[in-house]
């Protein structure tokens, strides 16, 4: 980064940063709306979709692990098909914002080349 005279970095520049960075996690996040993951249980007998902002969207249920008189298994592996799913979805978020995460830099703010690494 090329700073002034007076050894301060230019500020335009470091807004202009900060703004092609918003875009940037703007774009991501909305990416991550429309991104369905899915997860399962018994085998796929209980699947979860899921989006990749965490919004559960369907529950698929085999009709063979449908017992009225045991509620709780199928319980069970409604939630951990859920929780497979969001599994995913939280990879995915790791996976998408993870490098755009690395340009804040340690100081949450380091890559836009401020002073004392704020």
């Amino acid at each position: 980064m090329v700073q002034p005279e007076g050894g301060m970095p230019d500020m335009q520049q470091i807004l202009q940063q900060a703004q092609q960075m918003q875009e940037q996690l703007a774009n991501a996040q909305q990416e991550l709306a429309n991104t369905e993951v899915n997860g399962s249980s018994g085998g796929g007998l209980v699947t979860a979709t899921v989006t990749g902002g965490m919004e559960l969207k369907d529950v698929t249920i085999d009709p063979s692990v449908v017992d009225p008189d045991d509620t709780e298994t199928l319980s069970d592996l409604v939630v951990a098909a859920v929780r497979d799913a969001m599994a995913s979805a939280q990879q995915l978020s790791e996976e998408k914002f993870g490098p755009l995460a690395g340009g804040l830099g340690e100081g949450g703010l380091g890559g836009l080349g401020l002073p004392g690494g704020m």
